[in-house]
């Protein structure tokens, strides 16, 4: 598929593996959504987005799809204050000082799905600010108040040359979505 000159790549396998945790229907935030290759995916799927980034160019292709908010998150004051989602989902973006904002962005049983670079990527290629790295264990640290369904950190070599990654799956509240409601509570292996 094409969008603005560009083929959309596919939506990313950890947001793919994820998203059956996110309420049917459910209000799904997609923060720095770029093109929109989750908004498009997600929307399929029958959730109503509301897509987030400073680009408006990028949200000019979603607009009949999602609620498009053009906002520089980084400069300005946050816009969806005292809204609350069903999922929050951030790819490749990282701005440290948001992250307790997602958190309390997330509705009770609300699902975070993330996934961004680690440390480690400054060996292998763009980004390399440390930044746009994650440390190790910094995802956990930073949402230690959810429930951590899945966690990754570590080298991904797909797609040639990899990538290194921190994922993070987690929801708000102790019973969650239903499809988490039938696991145990810890999980020991």
């Amino acid at each position: 598929m094409l969008h603005g000159g560009h083929a959309d790549p596919a939506p990313s396998a950890w947001v793919q593996r994820w998203a059956h945790l996110i309420a049917p229907g459910g209000n799904v935030l997609d923060l720095a959504c770029g093109s929109g290759r989750h908004v498009r995916w997600l929307v399929e799927q029958g959730h109503r987005l509301t897509a987030v980034d400073r680009d408006a160019a990028a949200l000019a292709g979603l607009q009949a799809l999602a609620e498009c908010v053009q906002a520089d998150i980084e400069s300005g004051p946050w816009p969806l204050a005292g809204r609350h989602f069903d999922a929050v989902l951030v790819t490749h973006y990282l701005w440290r000082p948001l992250l307790p904002l997602l958190q309390a962005s997330l509705a009770p049983g609300g699902v975070l799905i993330y996934e961004t670079f680690a440390d480690g990527q400054q060996h292998i290629g763009r980004p390399s600010r440390p930044d746009f790295l994650l440390q190790a264990g910094e995802l956990l640290q930073a949402f230690s108040g959810l429930r951590v369904v899945a966690y990754e950190d570590g080298f991904d070599p797909l797609p040639a040359p990899g990538r290194c990654l921190q994922r993070l799956a987690a929801v708000q509240g102790r019973s969650g979505p239903p499809a988490l409601q039938a696991l145990p509570a810890k999980i020991t292996g």
